[in-house]
């Protein structure tokens, strides 16, 4: 099993971080090079404990599909969802987020356990962790990108109610 652990400062309050990481709209926003979008499920606003989200994306040049569940949200410290289906054999990705110095620490942990064996286990050491690392960088510097600028308002501010920075 391969753990991926990486922490991003976020100029932004935790509430805003921690609504723009659970919605729909602004994952796809932040990982649009993958063409990444929501087919089933939950497929726009934000994700809450319970739902399913399925997700179709291309990558090493092929359309994939995975499915994943919210198993625990607390807002505003923490959500995890783990893989229902998809390319993995297993996947949990905890996400969490705390207020330091008014700026918001991000961190994700991320495992996964690659199919096939001991195949799998090789194309976790010599290629798929760094792929993973990489793609969930570019995920969280597409939401700083967001948090910091006022674009998040698009995301969030569905309508004239919403209190998330409060």
């Amino acid at each position: 099993m391969a753990l991926i652990q990486l922490t991003t400062r976020i100029a932004a309050p935790v509430e805003r971080v921690f609504d723009l990481a659970r919605s729909v709209e602004a994952h796809t926003a932040s990982v649009s090079q993958t063409g990444e979008i929501a087919i089933d499920g939950k497929t726009s606003g934000l994700v809450e404990e319970g739902d399913t989200v399925t997700w179709e994306a291309t990558h090493f040049g092929i359309k994939q599909r995975l499915k994943v569940q919210m198993t625990q949200v607390e807002r505003p410290s923490m959500f995890e969802d783990r893989m229902v289906f998809g390319a993995f054999s297993s996947m949990s990705h905890q996400h969490r987020f705390e207020e330091k110095d008014g700026e918001t620490e991000m961190r994700d942990r991320f495992e996964f356990q690659a199919p096939l064996g001991i195949l799998g286990r090789i194309a976790e050491r010599l290629f798929l962790t760094r792929y993973m690392t990489t793609f969930l960088q570019m995920r969280n510097e597409g939401l700083k990108e967001l948090a910091e600028s006022d674009r998040w308002r698009r995301f969030l501010e569905k309508d004239a109610h919403y209190d998330g920075d409060r």
